[in-house]
């Protein structure tokens, strides 16, 4: 029989709708990070640093790109005969079709995924999270605390902490009782959604609670191994860098602390390397009347105008005399000539024409998803074209191919939504 100490379940099937139009028609662990990367890198190569050589990876939403992503795993080294990366998306059973319908019904649904290794720990990870972990460190401390179920959990403001699930601790990590988003927290041990059970107990508590409707970790299965008697839940403090990249402002935030002088989030460590699905791309070219201050820029990638604190993905082209500032542009994305782009996140095959300006004026909140567009954020989805000759205000989204005609005088206000036909959301 095959025997894995710990395996790696990696939930990596949501739509990510606060991400708006980036997600439209891709998976948010998908989505293109750091010039280079797609945001589900982060996991992946934090398990093969922690020497977890079985991950099954649970897809659901817009699957295709992040299917083709992962292949069978060679970037990561996990491509095994016994073990590697194993997509898991829902199936059709004997008796009917089930989408996974919450966390923890994901994991439920693959139990026999997981029975097959035999293994004695199972690890929970998110796959929408930019962060290096040792997870092995964190079985360590499992096994050292005798814990059945060891949540990681973070420090955060006790402003925070109405935002997150929180742990409240003895002075041994033991703990002693949780909130879910509290009005008053009496904790600042905020949840980041990375477990590590006892496979008997975890089996358990899925099978026991496989009838509830939208069966989550939080608010079901923890609850569950915390109410049994004698139960042993303890609190793993992991004070690394840390970003839930589910909103465009958080989104925006971990790719521009990439750039920073000292940057919170370090790239390039030799001893915790990034790994990733590479295209075969020519080297960047640099014109001679380029200026780059304080940027990362991807493989491939021709700039032929200015370029100020941002990140620059692989094969884009940044046209004469352009100026991008406080940006972020995705693969395979051309910005014509004359351009100037201040705050923006543009998508992948983007096309721009010449003489665009984006991000001019004040921030009007936007019109259609105030809570989505915001912070003064222009924000354009993949395969969007854009004419020539048109200007564009803050907090504004557009997706799709657009032609002159869908600008009054030119103009696109700012807080305005232009979401053309057949673009998908």
């Amino acid at each position: 029989m095959i025997k894995k100490e710990m395996i790696a379940m990696l939930l990596a099937g949501g739509q990510g709708s606060r991400l708006g139009v980036l997600t439209s028609k891709v998976a948010k662990p998908a989505v293109a990070f750091g010039g280079k990367y797609r945001i589900i890198d982060f996991p992946l190569s934090n398990c093969i640093n922690s020497g977890i050589d079985t991950v099954g990876v649970l897809t659901q939403y817009q699957p295709l790109r992040l299917n083709t992503h992962i292949g069978i795993g060679i970037p990561w080294d996990l491509d095994r005969n016994i073990g590697g990366v194993t997509v898991l998306p829902p199936y059709e059973k004997s008796s009917n079709s089930e989408w996974y319908t919450g966390t923890a019904n994901a994991i439920l649904q693959n139990i026999d995924y997981m029975d097959s290794f035999n293994p004695e720990y199972i690890l929970i990870l998110s796959g929408d999270h930019i962060y290096k972990m040792d997870y092995e460190v964190m079985l360590e401390f499992h096994k050292e605390k005798k814990s059945e179920v060891t949540i990681a959990v973070m420090p955060v403001s006790m402003d925070e902490a109405k935002r997150f699930g929180i742990m409240i601790t003895d002075n041994e990590k033991r703990i002693t009782d949780f909130e879910e988003k509290p009005e008053n927290p009496r904790s600042n041990l905020a949840s980041m959604g990375i477990y590590i059970f006892n496979w008997p107990i975890l089996k358990e508590a899925l099978l026991n609670n496989a009838d509830l409707p939208n069966l989550d970790f939080g608010k079901h299965v923890i609850p569950y191994c915390h109410n049994k008697e004698n139960a042993s839940l303890f609190a793993y403090e992991f004070n690394g860098y840390w970003k839930d990249v589910g909103t465009l402002e958080s989104y925006w935030e971990a790719n521009m602390e990439l750039i920073d002088i000292v940057p919170e989030f370090n790239l390039y460590e030799e001893y915790w390397k990034i790994y990733t699905k590479s295209e075969i791309l020519p080297p960047q070219y640099i014109a001679d009347s380029t200026w780059v201050e304080k940027s990362i820029i991807g493989e491939g990638t021709r700039i032929y105008g200015k370029v100020y604190n941002s990140v620059i993905g692989c094969g884009v082209t940044i046209g004469k005399d352009s100026v991008v500032r406080d940006s972020i542009i995705m693969n395979r994305t051309e910005i014509g000539a004359n351009c100037e782009l201040n705050k923006v996140i543009v998508a992948e095959n983007v096309s721009v024409g010449d003489n665009v300006r984006f991000g001019i004026g004040d921030a009007v909140p936007n019109e259609t998803d105030p809570h989505i567009y915001d912070n003064g954020i222009v924000t354009i989805g993949e395969k969007t074209t854009i004419p020539n000759g048109v200007t564009i205000g803050k907090n504004t989204v557009i997706f799709g191919a657009t032609d002159m005609s869908d600008y009054d005088n030119g103009v696109l206000p700012g807080g305005k939504s232009l979401i053309k036909g057949g673009a998908g959301v």
